[in-house]
């Protein structure tokens, strides 16, 4: 059936770009074609190409798109009588935009690198542009802060921003809004733990000769998905990473779908189990929220490539392992909910929700930072305040042990429930 027709509007080649944006970020780029583009437009494929001549021109201008707006945000809403009140409105005008385009967000996380390295570089300026602004900003308001803390900070609170796109969680735009400004007000007023005074050392090139030729073989693809992206790697590329030859790769997997879903099994595996490890003789719920953001944290840091992997190629599943997966992520996102919400009494379910993936997402993304500023115990230090704040005039006993991460245990849990 042809795609029905629609009076042509004039911003045609910005609507192009922006449905092409939530396409590619709901189905992966590689999914997408141009009729899937044009279709959702409701013109021709050949029109596409009166505006983009490719593809990889139609991703270029969503994520240029994403990245101007963005630098607008930050331009337009640096204004006030003082530093406070300017980093305010910066930081408003991000949270309503990110909300306003939360299913095009991640677009320039995640889909942006299937474009050139040149193109890439070009896009990334006005963006770069607008994070130092922040930075300065920020600075500004906390004048003691070294610009290496301000820009992790920075980095965190744009994390928590851009947290919405990762999830489906539902929340009324007003309350949504108040969340995300609250995560975002604790995270860039935490004090950082000092960097250590050497960065940790290098994983050496061959950490997997050891490993047998599955895990070898797994972990190679996990490494080749994170870099290049699913589609673009090939079973001879991961054969080859991992020092088997073709043929023997197929003797472990039939193909690259089994591969990643062998990846996401161990993800959710690994993730469940770390979690019961935490929560077994807690003792409190601020003591069992301290033990699971530290274990979280530990376990992104250390396989950092599968974190990535995890949140930015689940559409290429199939859709029972693609089911599969959902149900896990659920599960785990419920057990720190759970948490929380005894700590944040009163506090809405949803608000919670929202709260929780912010955190989620924001170990994520500075688990793939490369900076020796980025440490495990700096993130942790991040997390605390943005879902347990210690209640004003009150000193708990056993927050001592949760200190580290910033959280504070609640008075007591709540009858029924048991903190083995």
């Amino acid at each position: 059936m042809p795609p029905r027709q629609r009076p042509r509007p004039k911003d045609r080649k910005e609507s192009i770009a922006l449905v092409a944006a939530r396409l590619f970020c709901a189905r992966g780029y590689h999914n997408v074609g141009i009729e899937d583009i044009a279709r959702e437009v409701g013109i021709t494929g050949p029109a596409i190409y009166r505006h983009y001549p490719t593809k990889q021109d139609v991703l270029a201008a969503a994520v240029r798109e994403l990245g101007l707006r963005f630098a607008e945000c930050v331009e337009s809403g640096a204004e006030g009588d003082t530093p406070a009140d300017r980093l305010r409105a910066v930081l408003r005008a991000l949270v309503r935009y990110g909300l306003e385009r939360r299913t095009v967000a991640r677009l320039y996380q995640w889909e942006g690198r299937h474009l050139d390295a040149e193109r890439q570089a070009a896009l990334a300026v006005p963006f770069d542009r607008a994070v130092r602004t922040l930075r300065g900003l920020l600075l500004g308001v906390r004048p003691g802060l070294s610009r290496r803390d301000a820009a992790l900070l920075v980095a965190a609170a744009l994390s928590v921003i851009a947290s919405p796109a990762t999830h489906r969680a539902a929340l009324a735009r007003a309350k949504a809004e108040r969340t995300l400004l609250d995560c975002v007000d604790a995270v860039l007023a935490v004090d950082l733990p000092a960097p250590p005074a050497e960065p940790p050392p290098r994983r050496p090139p061959d950490r997997f000769a050891l490993l047998p030729r599955r895990e070898r073989l797994l972990a190679e693809a996990v490494r080749l998905f994170h870099e290049h992206g699913y589609h673009q790697v090939s079973m001879a590329d991961i054969g080859r990473a991992a020092g088997i030859t073709a043929s023997s790769v197929y003797t472990h997997f039939t193909g690259k779908a089994e591969l990643l879903a062998a990846a996401y099994d161990r993800a959710t595996g690994r993730l469940e189990h770390a979690a019961a490890e935490a929560l077994v003789g807690a003792g409190s719920p601020g003591r069992a929220l301290h033990r699971l953001v530290d274990t979280y944290v530990r376990l992104t840091f250390a396989h950092a490539d599968l974190a990535a992997v995890y949140v930015s190629e689940s559409e290429n599943l199939a859709p029972p392992d693609l089911r599969r997966l959902r149900a896990a992520q659920r599960r785990h996102v419920d057990t720190w909910v759970g948490l929380v919400a005894e700590l944040r009494p009163g506090e809405e379910p949803a608000a919670i929700r929202f709260r929780v993936h912010a955190a989620l997402n924001v170990v994520t993304d500075l688990a793939r930072s490369a900076g020796p500023s980025v440490t495990e115990a700096r993130t942790a230090a991040l997390l605390g305040p943005m879902l347990a704040p210690p209640p004003a005039g009150e000193v708990d006993s056993e927050a001592e042990a949760g200190r580290a991460a910033g959280v504070s245990p609640a008075a007591g849990a709540p009858s029924g429930r048991r903190w083995r």
